[in-house]
């Protein structure tokens, strides 16, 4: 007759298994609670707004921000062709993925905008979508709340843009300020 109940090595294994998740666990979100990889994430898109703001300033061009569920990317306007244009000159302009599990949820005027992905086997003919985040030549830009969302934590950061350009990032943990 066997002894029911667990033997030492499945007991081990299942130690093992917990401290695998856990450690993962604490590398994404860290041990103060904050979730790294979208406070760094909102903290580039601010930075890379910031830029812009100042580029559109100095260069006398429109440029903007287009935004997809988990991906984003920066474009400029063409005035000789009245289009868009993904503005991947400079590498730090290019289209960009979010990392796994994280999404994006965008606020204009104190109302969520769907996003939708944007199709990129269309042919070049076709125009693509116009930003949902627009910075002008004057200073001005689209009021907006770009929200990052990690599903499976509920952890949250966001950058938030006013009219006048000044950007704000709020961390996963507490507000931080940024001026620009």
């Amino acid at each position: 007759m066997r002894s029911k109940g667990f033997t030492l090595v499945e007991i081990l294994v299942v130690v093992v298994i917990i401290a695998v998740v856990l450690s993962i666990t604490v590398l994404a979100i860290g041990v103060t609670g904050r979730d790294t990889q979208i406070d760094d994430e909102s903290r580039r898109i601010g930075a890379l707004v910031d830029l812009l703001h100042e580029r559109a300033l100095l260069e006398g061009r429109d440029f903007g921000l287009r935004i997809e569920p988990t991906a984003y990317e920066f474009v400029v306007y063409d005035p000789r062709r009245d289009r868009w244009l993904t503005f991947d000159q400079e590498r730090e302009f290019r289209h960009r993925d979010l990392p796994k599990g994280i999404t994006f949820q965008l606020e204009l005027d104190s109302q969520v905008v769907v996003l939708k992905p944007i199709d990129r086997d269309l042919s070049d003919d076709t125009p693509p979508s116009r930003p949902q985040v627009a910075i002008a030549a004057s200073g001005d830009s689209t009021p907006f709340r770009l929200t990052l969302l990690r599903d499976s934590t509920q952890a949250t950061s966001s950058v938030s843009g006013d009219s006048l350009g000044k950007t704000t990032v709020t961390s996963s943990d507490h507000p931080q300020k940024k001026s620009s």
